[in-house]
C-alpha cells in the first residue's frame, strides 16, 4: 500500500516556527548564517575568528564579558590547538572547524547564569554518562583550574 502525504496547511507551519522562536534565538540564527558566509570567505583564517571572539567578548556586558575573557586565555593557553571562532555569536573554540567547547553569555538569552560547554567533539566520554556545560557566575582558582582539565582532556 502506498504511504500518502498529508500537506500542511497553507501557513501553518510557518506561522508556528515563526512564533516559536524568541527575539534572541533568531538573533543566534543570523549570527550563524553570517559566521558561515564569513568563514567562507576567510577560509582558515585564524586571525579572523581571533578577531571575531574578541569583538563578541567585548559586546558583553560585566559580569559575562570577565569571565569570558579569562576563559578565552585559559582556553589559548591550554589547548592552543583549537581555533578560536564565534558560534551563534558566542565565543566558540573549534579543532579541523568542528567547534569542541564555547561560551554562552547569560545576557544574550536573558538567563541567570553564563554557560560554558562542550560539543560532541571533546573527547570528555566517562562511561554511559557525563556533563557537557557547566553553570558559570563567577570564576575562581577552582573553577579554572577545573576548566583547564576539561579542555586539556577534551582536545586529548
Amino acid at each position: 500500500m502506498k504511504a500518502t502525504h498529508k500537506p500542511a496547511k497553507s501557513g501553518t507551519a510557518i506561522d508556528q516556527t515563526a512564533e516559536g522562536w524568541t527575539e534572541a534565538e533568531r538573533a543566534a540564527m543570523k549570527a550563524r548564517a553570517a559566521e558561515l558566509k564569513a568563514e567562507a570567505r576567510a577560509g582558515k583564517d585564524k586571525a579572523a575568528g581571533e578577531e571575531a571572539v574578541l569583538a563578541a567578548i567585548a559586546a558583553m556586558p560585566e559580569p559575562d564579558r570577565a569571565m569570558a575573557e579569562r576563559l578565552h586565555a585559559l582556553i589559548k593557553a591550554s589547548a592552543p590547538t583549537l581555533s578560536p571562532k564565534t558560534w551563534y555569536g558566542m565565543p566558540a573554540y573549534a579543532r579541523d572547524g568542528k567547534v569542541v567547547c564555547f561560551f554562552q553569555s547569560a545576557d544574550k538569552f536573558k538567563a541567570r547564569y553564563a554557560t560554558f560547554g562542550f560539543s560532541d567533539q571533546a573527547n570528555l566520554d566517562e562511561g554511559t554518562m557525563w556533563p557537557t556545560a557547566f553553570a558559570l557566575t563567577a570564576l575562581t582558582a577552582d573553577d579554572e583550574a577545573r576548566i583547564v582539565a576539561l579542555v586539556k582532556k577534551a582536545v586529548s
